[in-house]
């Protein structure tokens, strides 16, 4: 997926901050966050449900092939494997590493049960910084060839 240039969709800020975006872009490769864009913020509100969930509606629409990076949001990896079974996301990975103590653990348990490529951990730890350090070590990987 990143030597494809495929689009990269993290759940907040915090990982696309940290991910080396011009290793990336030397591939034709971006990372997108949609968490706090305004047609997200309105249907969450509209919906009463979480910008993240929303967030990760809009990205599948959009990101065919790429890759998922999630280290925050246990909701939006839980819409994300929810997509996945009803054929509306093909992500070519899945790095599904988010933190706390409220779904997270049961949300990674679901993510190991798909049969998509996926990078994640046991328990309720993980988080934005654990996230990027697995992207930026396989772009690391697809530069070095």
């Amino acid at each position: 997926a990143i030597r494809s240039g495929k689009l990269v969709v993290a759940d907040v800020q915090m990982v696309q901050a940290g991910v080396n975006q011009a290793r990336l872009a030397k591939f034709g490769g971006a990372v997108r966050v949609y968490i706090s864009d305004e047609d997200v913020i309105a249907e969450a509100k509209r919906l009463n449900t979480t910008r993240a969930i929303v967030a990760m509606r809009k990205a599948v629409k959009e990101a065919e092939g790429g890759i998922f990076a999630i280290g925050n949001a246990p909701t939006a990896l839980l819409e994300l494997i929810r997509l996945i079974k009803e054929g509306e996301a093909r992500p070519g990975l899945v790095i599904g590493l988010p933190v706390g103590f409220v779904s997270a653990a049961e949300s990674k348990e679901e993510l190991a049960k798909l049969d998509v490529p996926f990078i994640t951990n046991r328990g309720r730890k993980g988080g934005s910084t654990v996230t990027v350090a697995a992207l930026n070590a396989l772009s690391l990987l697809a530069e070095r060839g």
